[in-house]
């Protein structure tokens, strides 16, 4: 197939299009009442709502009230800690390991230079991006032995 066939077939599938890609649909549809989905209501919904919104009102409620089961699992849940992420700790306690002070030092000694670059100037002619990446591949070289053996 050559590349003028090609073009040819696609010229003719996209310029007539199919017979059915316009017939109306067939049975089982109903045009009297929306389709599922729609964010139109039926005359019947509508006064439901009504009725919901009023009964809401006298009533002071709002909403639906869970049985007493559904209590005694909200205040469990309530009780308990917001869990720590052991890898973050570790990674911290590492930062300032003997292991990790050399790269903490250049850090340290690169962040003061620019800091004060940019009290004096207005702008830093460098980053710390290099040190900081030493520091951090440091910490986590230091933390992942002593995590996976919490997580064993």
């Amino acid at each position: 197939m050559g590349l003028t066939d090609f073009i040819t077939d696609v010229w003719e599938t996209f310029s007539h299009p199919s017979p059915d890609a316009e017939a109306p649909p067939q049975g089982g549809s109903s045009t009297d009442t929306p389709a599922s989905g729609t964010d139109e209501e039926s005359g019947e919904e509508a006064q439901a709502n009504k009725e919901d919104t009023k009964s809401e009102e006298d009533s002071g409620e709002q909403g639906h009230k869970p049985s007493d089961d559904g209590d005694e699992e909200e205040e469990e849940e309530e009780e308990e800690e917001e869990l720590v992420d052991p890898k973050e700790t570790l990674e911290k306690e590492c930062e300032t390991s003997k292991q990790c002070s050399p790269a903490k030092h250049h850090y340290d000694e690169c962040v003061e230079r620019v800091t004060g670059q940019i009290e004096n100037d207005g702008k830093a002619s460098e980053d710390c991006v290099e040190e900081f990446f030493h520091l951090a591949h440091c910490a986590t070289q230091c933390a992942a032995p002593k995590l996976f053996a919490a997580l064993k």
